[in-house]
């Protein structure tokens, strides 16, 4: 299965997430006998539906945004699970910028990435601070015009 522009990240030592646009929108634990095997987004309305269901649970630390986590592989059939993740992909791009959704109908699908947990990242606030410089920079330039 593949998405445009997904990413693959290895994060807190053996999990593997998955982003598009530097967002999540599925997780898993490559540790053997983990209690949960994936996580990932779901709308409001599945996340009622299948937390219902047996073997699965909302996710540990993410169900206040709607994540769900399989404890095992066969929590869902193939196809459904296929079907739930194209969603979790569109819920997390239709959050996204136009102009970032844009570019991602060109992008590649599924370039991997190795990035650690140790490896710097931007931070939340730094897109605050770029939107400050820029505001900053065009009031300068409306002084001086």
């Amino acid at each position: 299965m593949e998405f445009p522009a997904v990413t693959e990240h290895m994060i807190w030592g053996n999990d593997l997430t998955f982003k598009v646009a530097n967002k999540m929108f599925a997780h898993t634990v490559l540790e053997p006998g983990h209690p949960v095997w994936l996580s990932f987004k779901t709308s409001p309305e599945n996340f009622y539906q299948l937390t219902e269901r047996q073997s699965i649970i909302p996710a540990p630390y993410l169900a206040r945004a709607q994540w769900i986590a399989l404890e095992t592989r066969d929590a869902l059939p193939t196809t459904e699970l296929a079907s739930l993740l194209r969603e979790a992909y569109d819920l997390v791009v239709a959050k996204l910028p136009a102009k970032t959704r844009a570019s991602l109908s060109s992008a590649t699908p599924s370039a991997k990435s190795n990035k650690s947990a140790k490896t710097p990242s931007r931070k939340i606030g730094d897109d605050r601070k770029e939107k400050k410089t820029k505001n900053r920079n065009r009031k300068l330039r409306i002084k001086r015009t």
